[in-house]
């Protein structure tokens, strides 16, 4: 992994992670707030920023074992994580898996993923076309089913169905996203016994108030801050508000 290391290693470590399709850059902003009171580590999750992609499609799990094998490494002693988007999901993930959750000491996520949204009429078509397109390809022995199911994703018909997201990666990334967005944290979320904040935009057109307020109603000890007329990158819009209540909740919590 690329990681940009700040600060003085006698001071408590925060480790930063950004979102889906983006690089440890986001977070700059934070990163600078926080560098004379905290050692900040901020990633480029693989396949982002200056991180190669990982040798396979990978799921939040095993992006939390390469975090949590970072700590163990390099840090070597719990943190708090400031995530947005993706990264909170992987946060929350490690937060709330018996496995990791000993890395982890506090939560600050801004817009974090992992609870399923509700879906439009639109994507439920979009994913019984998908289903229907691969059923063909599955039927095929099996020495030809990995040539087939290329083919298919770079299809016109293919990307018409992809999101944004998806159809932005290529190769194993692509996979990676399609396993890492499809992992919800239900289960995960009733384990998290650290502190946690949570800035959410009122803004947010990708997580919705009702995402953030099931978060709120599992995690035992959650504090809601929300961004008056803030999108998705909350820290970005508002950074003042989020540096100051960060900076606050790592002093008192």
């Amino acid at each position: 992994m690329n990681v940009e290391v700040r600060g003085r290693p006698e001071n408590p470590p925060v480790l930063l992670l950004h979102g889906w399709g983006r690089s440890l850059q986001d977070l700059r902003p934070l990163t600078r707030a926080l560098t004379d009171a905290y050692w900040t580590h901020a990633v480029d999750l693989p396949g982002h920023g200056a991180s190669p992609p990982p040798p396979e499609p990978w799921g939040v799990s095993e992006h939390a074992q390469l975090l949590h094998d970072y700590i163990r490494r390099e840090i070597q002693s719990s943190v708090t994580v400031v995530g947005h988007s993706n990264g909170g999901r992987i946060a929350l993930y490690m937060a709330g898996t018996p496995a990791h959750a000993s890395a982890v000491s506090r939560l600050a996520l801004i817009s974090p993923s992992g609870v399923e949204p509700e879906r439009a009429w639109a994507y439920h078509l979009r994913s019984g076309l998908a289903t229907a397109l691969k059923a063909p390809v599955q039927a095929l022995p099996s020495s030809l089913q990995a040539p087939a199911e290329d083919w298919l994703r770079h299809s016109l018909a293919w990307r018409l169905l992809g999101s944004a997201d998806y159809n932005a990666q290529d190769g194993v990334m692509r996979e990676t996203f399609v396993k890492t967005v499809n992992d919800h944290l239900d289960e995960e979320l009733v384990r998290i016994r650290v502190p946690t904040l949570l800035f959410w935009g009122t803004e947010d057109e990708a997580v919705s108030r009702r995402q953030m307020e099931v978060m709120t109603s599992k995690i035992d000890d959650c504090g809601l801050v929300e961004l008056d007329g803030a999108g998705h990158f909350g820290h970005l819009d508002r950074p003042d508000t989020v540096q100051a209540g960060l900076h606050h909740f790592l002093e008192n919590s």
